[in-house]
């Protein structure tokens, strides 16, 4: 396991994009089930304050630093991180690998028809990417026991579940036991852009940091979602100072 940096009493794994890749590889040569977090300044803050969630996700087997805001923090903690590992770079480099090395995918969540969507993208951009199963989000209970059946059924190596967080979490950590994937991971917004819905921000705002304000500025209803990240800062600069 990493080591893990405390924000605000979440944990986040002090690794680099290509440690967490070689990570999901062990989590699926091990077999067992794990759960993976990506984790952005919105999510902690919340997770601060909120028990359950903190919980779910500290019991995870990788959380990575899911935008610029955690980087900042890590720094004001005196802990800088090396990088930040996006939710959407970690999908596309297990895309990438599961058309080198057959890893079996399956897509669950959002609205009916998008995760479709997204999987016909993802194979047309990692021509041999084996996804072997999607489903929509909107599912109500006896929906789910077939998901269930279906997940047994094809025993994917890696879950990609978009429902929001921290349901997607939830969920995650509610089935994990049973389903015994070796990979489950909340997407949440990448299947926005997996699906072609919304664009990734220009290549010179990635390297910036500034997606964040992309996002903000082609989707303005995120404009509250946005107004955590004040919070957060100051509640890290409290941290900091004790």
């Amino acid at each position: 396991m990493a080591e893990r940096l405390n924000i605000l009493g979440v944990g986040i794994d002090c690794i680099d994009s290509e440690e967490a890749l070689t990570q999901i590889e062990n989590f699926i040569a091990d077999g067992n089930p794990h759960q993976v977090v990506t984790a952005n300044a919105e999510i902690i803050y919340q997770a601060s304050r909120n028990e359950k969630m903190r919980n779910v996700i500290n019991q995870a087997q990788m959380v990575t630093a899911d935008g610029s805001g955690v980087v900042w923090a890590s720094k004001q903690l005196g802990h800088p991180l090396r990088q930040r590992v996006t939710g959407i770079d970690l999908v596309n480099s297990i895309c990438e690998q599961s058309a080198r090395k057959g890893w079996k995918l399956y897509i669950l969540g959002s609205a009916p028809g998008v995760a479709a969507t997204a999987a016909v993208n993802i194979r047309q951009k990692f021509p041999g990417c084996n996804i072997v199963g999607t489903h929509h989000g909107y599912f109500n209970a006896k929906e789910e026991k077939q998901i269930v059946a279906e997940l047994l059924q094809l025993q994917p190596d890696v879950l990609f579940v978009a429902l929001g967080a921290p349901k997607q979490e939830y969920w995650i950590a509610e089935h994990m036991a049973q389903l015994q994937i070796p990979v489950s991971m909340g997407i949440g917004g990448s299947m926005d852009v997996l699906s072609g819905n919304v664009k990734r921000a220009p290549r010179w705002m990635q390297k910036m940091s500034l997606e964040w304000l992309y996002r903000l500025l082609i989707q303005p209803t995120r404009f509250k979602r946005v107004l955590a990240l004040p919070k957060f800062m100051l509640a890290v600069k409290k941290q900091a100072k004790n």
